[in-house]
């Protein structure tokens, strides 16, 4: 029993490690109010988020691409992960572009662009997302913040079909950057936000962490789901400015 116990245990430890975030105790959205959002998946199998940034280009993480493309395949318009719905585009990925210095060790740069193989085709249900900049001030410890997903609603890898959504709280990063809970992993690149028992957990990595409507954050990873002393860490988008706008020239 003790060894079906610690197999099992392992089992969800790499699932986790794999795919890095997920939405704790958040609630459904409603159909297609995110349009924005984009499903990466392989093998019809949702693995990480997304969110659409230019007619032919999806912002995520680049953990969720360390082989590269990888036969991989990106969903834009879905709210259901296995309804047939006609909302869905669906694209081949021409190229991944992980940002150069992306540390794997400690997520720091987890960043990635990825070129769809055509122009998404604008709807109710596909739209852009504005992102923060250079000089964009990021927002402040306690400020809400939003961010959804298709990723693990608990510990044990329970999967939702249809997308969820959370309001939480960016936490001091006086907090973050303690030893007890990241400490020096804690860069200038990151920020971190959570609620009691309300975080992302695995499958959400590469959504968005939004600012009053702005995409400010990319959900990147953290400690256990859920866990007060390591909240959810996001990726600053306003510090890649010059990064995403040589890239999207390619």
């Amino acid at each position: 029993m003790d060894s079906v116990k610690l197999l099992f245990a392992s089992t969800i430890l790499c699932l986790w490690i794999i795919t890095g975030e997920s939405i704790m105790n958040g609630d459904e959205a409603a159909p297609h109010s995110r349009p924005y959002m984009a499903s990466i998946q392989k093998n019809g199998n949702h693995e990480c988020g997304g969110f659409l940034i230019a007619s032919q280009w999806v912002m995520s993480a680049s953990h969720c691409f360390q082989d590269g493309v990888g036969g991989r395949k990106i969903v834009l318009g879905a709210h259901s992960l296995s309804a047939d719905e006609d909302t869905k585009q669906t694209f081949d990925i021409v190229a991944v572009y992980n940002h150069p210095d992306f540390n794997k060790a400690i997520y720091d740069n987890d960043i990635s662009l990825a070129k769809l193989s055509r122009p998404a085709v604008e709807t109710d249900a596909v739209k852009q997302l504005k992102y923060a900049r250079e000089g964009a001030a990021d927002p402040q410890e306690d400020a809400e913040v939003e961010t959804a997903g298709w990723g693990f609603t608990d510990n044990l890898g329970s999967k939702p079909d249809k997308l969820q959504e959370l309001s939480i709280a960016v936490v001091g990063r006086h907090i973050c950057g303690r030893s007890r809970s990241y400490g020096p992993n804690f860069t200038k690149n990151m920020i971190c936000a959570n609620k009691r028992g309300q975080d992302t957990c695995a499958g959400d990595s590469g959504g968005p962490l939004l600012y009053k409507g702005i995409a400010v954050g990319i959900t990147s990873n953290g400690g256990k789901c859920g866990s007060s002393r390591k909240p959810g860490l996001y990726t600053i988008i306003s510090h890649y400015t010059q990064w995403i706008d040589q890239t999207m020239t390619q």
